[in-house]
Parts: structure tokens; sequence; C-alpha cells
């Protein structure tokens, strides 16, 4: 990246500074000269192409200013007014005027998916030991106090940095830990749900886009972007970008018994560094920085690029590069598809209607093709023509055939077991042009290596073959520190048979796959059509990174519900395997398993404001049972929850029957529910009603749940009926007194319950959890 574009990235994501200043209320400027003056005086910023990106970012100032036609600050001018009409929309049904400076952040999630609430969260930071920032009623207004301390902060931050691009994404994480909760725009007709960060990200975004566009056609920059600015706003200037991995289900979850658990964390991590690792080769191949990055996390991730022909060339390059690079480490188990449609800054803010929704669906056509043709006549016969030391014998972990050490294990899959411990433990994670040795295989020649505070600093003071870092879950500031990522590293246990031991009841783990239902149709369409803008996707899009990598530790740190109802906070015994832009993979104690579930479906729905679910396939087994086989089947759990109408469903104890919908056609499983039929019918009504009664019985109460149950699954046949209320009478006390009365409260449920298929379909499972809760352990 050259000078200028360093200088403009920088500029763009300073240009609003002045807001953090003038609200405090002691400078009653303009925010633009607030910005210039506090740059300049306060955090030393000399450069004047720098300065005058946010002296000259508002057309008033910038018509009358001394500047050169080819000054940067016409660029931060049209891009701060795109990522503006891309943010800012008047709020309906309002005649308001003015600002109001002290006024909170609004939630995104106020409009989304047809909802029409007016939430707000409290004036915060990205403070990694802070709880989750829940949307409330609440009008919770920014202090002059709060805004001097951001501003202290952002000093103090800012002294620290070099004016280079080898600091500019530590700039972007200094702006995200202090900007995040802050509100873009105060003005009171306006919706107030896109942070400043999110705006001046975006900005910066846009800027270095039109810098490239602008260069390649050597345009002149006042005449284009501002005497002739309603025409720039048609031009194509812009690549929607897409990649996509797949493979990644297969690649993680092929692995053997030994080891397990620390394997798959490990396996599920590599995946996530290697594509945070792509993002960022990309970017420094175009000279852009992680400004450019909309979303990532899943094995996908969008990014906005100029649309000149050596950005084009330099993709198709890239792609190629991956491809061969994958082929040599992974042969055809992980794939990356590309795919990228142009657009205008009008479809940035869906002018005309339904234009932004086009592009995501051309985006998504174009990543489907290429999966449907992957690779080359070439690319099949270097596959069938590669040789390797050892074609006799195959890793035991992948089943790849090629060179394995004296335990059948390739060395690939022996760096990422030993990585494994690193993942939970280590800081930093950083990538090096050498490390082939211990280094897990990136591409572009690098490898991933874990450090610390004091090793990396000695690496980068003193290693020429250091290229980034990653920090994990804290906002890091330094050279070439490409991003902090959040990580869901919570664990309490590091084999399954320690998890196994600590549950309730019957030693078995339990297996929670999740995932939001529908999100790909919520980001096209989830927003009002003159609402729905590139900054409100990249705005959702973070919330549930945040929530589903950061926020998710606290959701099992501090559990809440129990299948028995009792009050306090539960420390969850589990570890978090994966959890991404929107699914998560969490093994466990069974009974905290389907314990958080409920605390994950309740939270995120709060969080979320009910604008978005999750449905999730929760499998209950022996600590021994191969975890191929736990992820496809609690996968296919998933599945079947989804299948429900409405999703928004769990499945689980599952014993092959199913049942039909009122629709007459609709075949669900017998253990997939609605979560609040599961929640309020499974566990509250049925599962307590039999703790509370079998808690005075004596050893009677096991095998009478059991035979109970072994009826119910038969209650078709109508003589099971009579079998059942003789089995009832059976535990009816002889003399009269509490426990006789309890037992006529108990009868009378059951018989109300065992008439109906709902019922009984919802105390099969409630059997189901009490017979797991109250087995003895080490009884199978």
């Amino acid at each position: 990246m050259n000078d200028q574009k360093a200088k403009l990235s920088i500029g763009a994501l300073l240009h609003d500074i002045g807001k953090v200043i003038y609200r405090q209320g002691d400078d009653h400027r303009n925010h633009s000269s607030s910005g210039y003056d506090y740059l300049k005086t306060e955090a030393g910023v000399e450069d004047p192409e720098v300065l005058n990106c946010v002296r000259y970012h508002h057309a008033s100032h910038l018509k009358n200013a001394s500047i050169s036609d080819e000054s940067l600050a016409y660029i931060v001018y049209i891009a701060d007014n795109i990522a503006a009409f891309a943010d800012r929309r008047t709020r309906e049904n309002t005649d308001e005027k003015g600002f109001e400076l002290s006024a909170p952040l609004q939630s995104v999630f106020n409009i989304l998916n047809g909802n029409q609430e007016e939430l707000y969260y409290k004036p915060g930071d990205m403070d990694p030991n802070g709880g989750i920032n829940y949307p409330t009623s609440e009008k919770r207004r920014f202090s002059e106090t709060f805004y001097q301390k951001i501003r202290l902060r952002i000093t103090d931050n800012l002294k620290g940095i070099d004016w280079t691009e080898e600091y500019l994404n530590s700039l972007l994480a200094v702006m995200e830990a202090n900007l995040s909760y802050v509100p873009s725009s105060t003005a009171k007709a306006e919706l107030a749900d896109i942070s400043l960060f999110d705006h001046v990200k975006m900005t910066a975004a846009v800027a270095n886009c039109i810098y490239d566009y602008l260069n390649e056609k050597q345009l002149n920059y006042k005449e284009v972007l501002f005497t002739k600015e309603k025409d720039f706003y048609e031009k194509e200037v812009f690549l929607l970008f897409s990649m996509d991995i797949s493979g990644i289900q297969n690649f993680i979850y092929t692995i053997i018994s030994k080891n397990a658990l620390r394997t798959l964390r490990a396996r599920s991590f590599y995946l996530e560094i290697l594509m945070e690792h792509i993002v960022d080769l990309f970017l420094e191949k175009l000279e852009l920085s992680r400004t450019n990055l909309i979303y990532s996390g899943g094995g996908h991730c969008y990014l906005l690029l100029p649309n000149t022909e050596n950005v084009k060339t330099k993709a198709k390059e890239f792609q190629q590069e991956l491809k061969k690079w994958f082929l040599k480490y992974f042969q055809t188990e992980l794939f990356v598809a590309c795919g990228y449609a142009v657009c205008t800054a009008n479809a940035l803010r869906n002018i005309p209607d339904g234009s932004y929704g086009e592009l995501f669906r051309t985006v998504g056509k174009r990543i489907s093709e290429e999966k449907q043709h992957r690779y080359t006549a070439e690319d099949i016969i270097w596959l069938n023509n590669r040789k390797t030391d050892d074609y006799s014998r195959e890793c035991k972990v992948c089943k790849k055939i090629g060179h394995v050490d004296a335990d059948n294990v390739c060395p690939l899959c022996r760096k990422i077991e030993r990585f494994s411990a690193n993942v939970l433990y280590s800081d930093f994670f950083t990538v090096e042009l050498e490390g082939g040795e211990e280094g897990l295989p990136l591409p572009g020649g690098c490898y991933l290596l874990a450090d610390t505070e004091k090793s990396l600093k000695k690496r980068m003071e003193k290693d020429l073959y250091f290229v980034r870092t990653y920090g994990k879950n804290q906002m890091f500031t330094g050279k070439h520190v490409a991003t902090k990522l959040w990580v869901g590293d919570y664990t309490t246990g590091n084999t399954f048979e320690e998890f196994a031991s600590e549950a309730e009841g019957i030693d078995r783990i339990g297996i929670l796959r999740a995932d939001v239902d529908s999100l790909g149709q919520t980001f096209v369409g989830g927003f009002p059509e003159q609402y729905t803008t590139l900054s409100r996707t990249a705005t959702l899009s973070r919330q549930l990174s945040v929530f589903f990598k950061y926020f998710i530790r606290s959701v099992l740190s501090e559990g809440e519900f129990s299948l028995s109802g009792k009050a306090g906070l539960i420390k969850r015994k589990a570890t978090i395997i994966y959890s991404g832009g929107d699914d998560v993979f969490i093994v466990g104690a069974w009974d905290d398993v389907i314990g958080l579930s409920v605390d994950l479906k309740e939270k995120f729905e709060k969080y979320t404001q009910g604008t978005l679910s999750i449905s999730a396939g929760i499998g209950v087994y022996e600590e021994s049972y191969p975890i191929s086989a736990i992820a496809e089947e609690t996968g296919e759990m998933e599945s079947k929850s989804k299948n429900l109408p409405g999703k928004n469903a769990v499945t689980l104890f599952e014993d092959g029957e199913m049942h039909t919908l009122r629709d007459g056609k609709t075949e669900i499983s017998d253990g997939t529910y609605a979560w609040d039929e599961f929640i309020n019918k499974v566990v509250i009504e049925k599962y307590r009603v039999l703790e509370e009664f079998f808690e005075t019985l004596d050893d009677r109460g096991m095998s009478f749940l059991y035979r109970m149950l072994e009826l119910i699954r038969n209650q078709k046949d109508k003589i099971n009926f009579a079998r059942f209320v003789y089995l009832l009478s059976r535990l009816e006390p002889a003399d009269e007194g509490e426990k006789k009365e309890k037992y006529r409260w108990f009868s009378k449920k059951m018989y109300e319950w065992i008439q109906s298929e709902r019922d009984c379909r919802e105390l099969k499972t409630a059997i189901n959890l009490y017979a797991y809760s109250h087995r003895e352990k080490g009884v199978f």
C-alpha cells in the first residue's frame, strides 16, 4: 500500500472523531473543526492530507477549501456521503428536528424481520470482561463525562500508533473498542442504529475502493467526486466479493477418539485462522486493509472491493494459488469458491428497490457455480500424478495416503494435535514465513505459531520472517497486529471422559449443534426496503459474530436454566468446539448441555429482540462413541428441527417414531419440539411432575417409569391404556395421608396425558430426561 492510500485510510477512519469531542459539550463548533484541532494538538497528527480529510469532509467546508484537485479530502467527502446514505435513514411518522447529543445507540434489531420496537444499548465499550449488552427500553443517555472517557482512551491508544500502513488494523481496533456503542448520527429524525465505528469503517472501505477506481482510470478527483457528484453514484465503482470454504464439517469431525476433544478444538480453530489469513493475504495483495472486510465467519467472508481490472486479475490469480495450495495439503477435502458482483454506490443503499438483494443473489449464484466446477482437467491430472514419500500407508486420522509416522499419523495431523493446547491458553497467534517444523501451514508460504506477549515482542523485534499476528479476545495494538479474534474458548475439561463423569445421573456426554434459522434470507430481505443497506448488513453481521464468538462465553459461565428449576448461576461443565458467525458446536456433561441450550435460545432471543431464532440437535452419548458419527447424527437432528414449520426448534431423545402435523402432510420426529414446548411442556410441566412425585418413592419408581415408557411408545394399541391404568394403580399407597394425596394428583395428570398423542410424546421425552438424571453412576 502506498503512502497516499495509507493516509486516505487513516483520514477516513478518523474523519468523524470530532463527534466525540463535540458531544462532550465544551466545544460548540462543527465536529469537523473539533476533530481537526483534536488530532493536531492532542493526538500528534501532523500530516496535512490526513488532517484535511477530517477538516473538509463536508461540502460546506470543502467548496471553499484551498486544496489540490487531487486532495484525498474529496474522496473522504464522497465516501462519507455514500456510507451515510447507506446507514442513515429518516424514521417514519416523525417530524422531529435537531440533534440529541446524548442519545444512545439504537438496536439494529429494532427494524429486522418485521420488528417495530425502539430499544437501546447502554453506553459502553467492547470490554472483554463486560457482560452481554442487551438492548432495552431504557434510554440511558451518554453523559459528557462518558464521552470524555472515550476521548481519553482514544488519545492514549493513538499515542502508541505510528501513522503508517503497518498500524492501520491497529487503528481500526482502537475505533472498534471505543466506538462500537456510540451512535454515528444523533439526529432526532433519523434512525440511530449504526454505530460510529461501523460508519467510519464503511467510509474507509468505500474510500479505498474509490481511490483505486479513480487512479486506474486517471480521473480528476474534484471534477468526478465534487463537481459531478450525482453522476458518480451511478458508476460501477465497487465489487461485492465473497469467498466460501467447502468441506469444513468433514475436516473437523473426521478424527480418531484419542485426544478427540483437543483435536476438535484445534481443527476448528485452524480453519478459523485459515479463513482470516486468506482474507488478510488477499487484502494485502490488493493493497487494502481490514476496513474492506464486511463479514468473516463460519468459513465465509464478504469484502467490498474496487471494480478495477487490477483487482479482477489479482482475484483470479489468487483463487488459482489457493486451489493449488489446498490440493497440496488437503487434496479435494477442502475447497475455496470465490464470486463477485459489480455494483454502484446507489446499489449499496438499495436504489432502485431490490438492487441490493440482487447483489447477494448474484454473488451466491457465482459461488454455487464455482463449487459445481471445481477442478480443471489440468488439476485432475496433477492430482493423479502427484508423488508422496510412501503410498503404502494411510493416516489414521485424516485417512489420506502418504508419509506417516510410527503411529500412522501424517505430519499435518500431528502438528494439529501438538497445536491443540495453544488454542485455549495462548493470547497471540503469529503468521511467519518460516516455522515449517512446528507451525501449521498457511497459504502464501506461511505458517501459524502460538505466542505469549513476551515471545511475540521478541519475535517482532528480531524476526525477519514475521508477517502478522492475531490477538485473542483482547483489543491489541501494534505493528502488523492484523486484528483481534473473538474466540469462544470457554472450557472446564479436556476429555469426553471428564464431562461424562461430571454429569448428573448417568455417565454421558451431551453434544449441541445449533445455528441461526434463515439467516441468508434475513441478510438479503430482513430489513424493510427503505432501510436495506450494506451498512446495516455489516452491522447485523458484526452483532451476530460478537454474540457467538464473544458473549457466548458468559452464556456458559453464567448458566441459568436447569431441569430441576433450582435457582442460581451455573458454571457449565462444557467446552466450545466451535462458535462462529451463526452456528455452534458444544460438548459437555449431558445435563449441562441441555441446560445451556435453553440459555442459548433464551439469551439469543433477548439479544435479537425475537427477530431471529436458532434450531438445534442435542445428542447424548457414551464418551467412546465415534465423534464422526456424533457430528453426523446431531447434524441430522438439527436438520429435523429446521423441518418444523417456523423452525425455532430442538430435537433430542429420538426413538425412531414420527408423527404427522395438522396439515396432514408434514412428518416430524417425536423428538422434535418448538423450544417453548420443550421448556414449558416437557421440562416444566412433565419432567418436574415426575421429579416431585418420585423423589419420595422407593426403588419401584425407576422400574415403573421404564414400564410406563414402554406402554407409551405403544399407546396406539388400545389395550395398553388398560395396562397403563393397572400399572398406575399398583403405585397407590394403602393408607390415607400426604402420600395418597400426592398419588391422586400424579395419577390424575397421568390419565390426562396418556389420552393425548401430543402429551404422550412430551411424556416420553420427560421420562427419558428423568431416567438419565436419576440413573446411578456406573449403571448402564
